[in-house]
């Protein structure tokens, strides 16, 4: 199936939801003719919340998580404890924490991750701005809640090395999560495991 015979605004469009993950063409031909159908208000409100999407959010000036303001509600709540810093890959996995409603320290999101296969790494900067968050804030202690898989153990161990250096203590998440399992798609009650469960991590891999 292709989109050729279709007028150029919708095999456009078809076209564009082809590239979104886990879309394939059958399913993008299936929401385009959706959209083409449904209120002509509905279409465009939805037009309109891609646009607001990536004109009015930007990463915070804190922790990197996307935000409307320079600084997101959670850096901007000052009840929060500062002693504590949780490392996550992605805004995702900071809103999987915020819904088990357990944690009240910081976070520090990553948007990127140790992928050797994919040819990346975690860049110098992103590591440089949890150090100052940690020597500007004297964090007492840092949670690495990466991925329990091979890319987030691979970026918990760079992380750990450079933090170590720092004196900060470093902890990992329980294994109450099972290997390969998406921080953002656990339960609520198992991330408080994981969470409250978090051990520190020995001096060997230094």
């Amino acid at each position: 199936m292709t989109t050729q015979g279709l007028p150029s605004p919708l095999a456009r469009l078809i076209e564009n939801l082809e590239r979104l993950p886990g879309i394939g063409l059958r399913t993008a031909e299936r929401l385009a003719f959706h959209l083409l159908r449904v209120e002509r208000p509905a279409a465009l409100e939805l037009a309109q919340a891609i646009r607001s999407l990536r004109e009015e959010l930007e990463p915070c000036r804190e922790c990197q998580n996307i935000s409307i303001e320079p600084l997101c509600p959670i850096c901007a709540d000052s009840s929060r404890d500062r002693r504590l810093l949780m490392v996550v890959e992605s805004p995702k996995d900071l809103a999987a924490f915020e819904r088990s409603g357990h944690y009240r320290g910081y976070y520090h999101v990553l948007h990127q991750k140790w992928s050797p296969l994919d040819g990346t790494g975690l860049e110098g900067s992103a590591t440089d701005r949890v150090l100052a968050r940690i020597e500007r804030d004297a964090v007492k202690e840092v949670i690495l809640a990466t991925n329990p898989d091979a890319e987030g153990d691979g970026t918990a161990l760079a992380l750990e090395a450079r933090l170590r250096r720092a004196g900060v203590p470093v902890t990992r998440l329980a294994r109450g999560l099972a290997r390969g399992t998406s921080i953002e798609y656990a339960a609520p009650d198992i991330l408080l495991e994981a969470l409250e469960g978090r051990r520190a991590q020995s001096s060997s891999s230094d």
